[in-house]
């Protein structure tokens, strides 16, 4: 799935952002709009600290970023716990944030000779977001809630939350219930149009949707703790820590700064505003103080 919605513009990967430089750092980032932020943080992060960085931004999936990696084509970029978890390693979900991660980490070192440094608090996991009026007037505090509710409920959704096994059928499987009133699929973004107008009372979301900053509205607590951690963090080749073992410290520094509320609002100022991930990055960076 993709996890959000790529930009148009950037059409192509972005193999060129600087010549050819041995020793800079090769940061890469997937297609999507957070993928290219928080690359852009982890870039500037250590263009601030006086190394070198070569963008190889818009790669594509993640079986391709992480080809990349294997290859020295690029040295690190952001990826989800989560996301390898599931789609990498084909394990199981795992809610808990710590040992999700200390299983991708494990498993990346061994495989691929990947280290992941320090996640951030960001947890870009699947959700139920509504609005605070409708969470109020109906009760809905947690995903309990609207398993119970879903028959009063109207669901906006994408068609392939209908059929994942951690979407719509996972949800009936684990909680029960979830037998919404009416369901109605929509383009990634009109969801949350059909929410707004009154069209639905409940959308599926991703707790780092920029339209949750921007058009207040709440996530549904996972009460029993079905969906898997998806915090992001930096990822780097061994051999590339090993001849700059800087950047761990460097990395490391700004990923406690990267929170939920942090990238909402800053997938908000590229999507809605139409900022550029670089000016933001920037932005995000001069924010928490970061050491130019």
């Amino acid at each position: 799935m993709n996890r959000r919605r790529a930009i148009a513009l950037l059409g192509t990967p972005l193999l060129a952002r600087c010549a050819f430089d041995p020793n800079a750092v090769k940061v890469g980032s997937k297609n999507f709009t957070e993928s290219f932020v928080i690359a852009e943080i982890y870039a500037q992060a250590l263009e601030r600290t006086g190394m070198r960085v070569k963008r190889l931004f818009n790669l594509g999936s993640t079986q391709i970023a992480i080809a990349a990696m294997v290859r020295g084509n690029i040295d690190c970029y952001p990826e989800y716990t989560g996301t390898a978890l599931i789609d990498v390693l084909h394990l199981a979900p795992i809610p808990d944030p710590r040992a999700a991660y200390a299983v991708v980490a494990r498993a990346f070192a061994q495989r691929y000779g990947i280290v992941w440094l320090d996640p951030s608090p960001m947890n870009d996991s699947q959700a139920l977001a509504t609005t605070r009026e409708i969470a109020q007037s109906k009760h809905l505090a947690t995903l309990s809630d609207v398993s119970r509710a879903a028959p009063q409920l109207r669901l906006a959704t994408i068609q392939e939350f209908l059929a994942r096994p951690d979407g719509l059928p996972g949800l009936q499987r684990f909680y029960g219930g979830f037998r919404f009133a009416q369901v109605r699929t929509y383009d990634i973004a009109l969801k949350y149009q059909a929410l707004l107008e009154g069209r639905a009372d409940v959308a599926s979301a991703f707790s780092t949707d920029g339209e949750i900053a921007t058009d207040s509205l709440v996530v549904l607590r996972d009460d029993r703790r079905f969906w898997s951690a998806y915090n992001v963090a930096p990822v780097v080749r061994r051999a590339a820590l090993a001849a700059r073992p800087q950047i761990a410290r460097v990395l490391d520094a700004v990923s406690p700064a990267i929170t939920d509320r942090a990238a909402q609002t800053m997938n908000a100022a590229v999507e809605k505003s139409q900022e550029d991930p670089a000016d933001v990055a920037a932005a995000f960076l001069r924010s928490i103080g970061a050491r130019s």
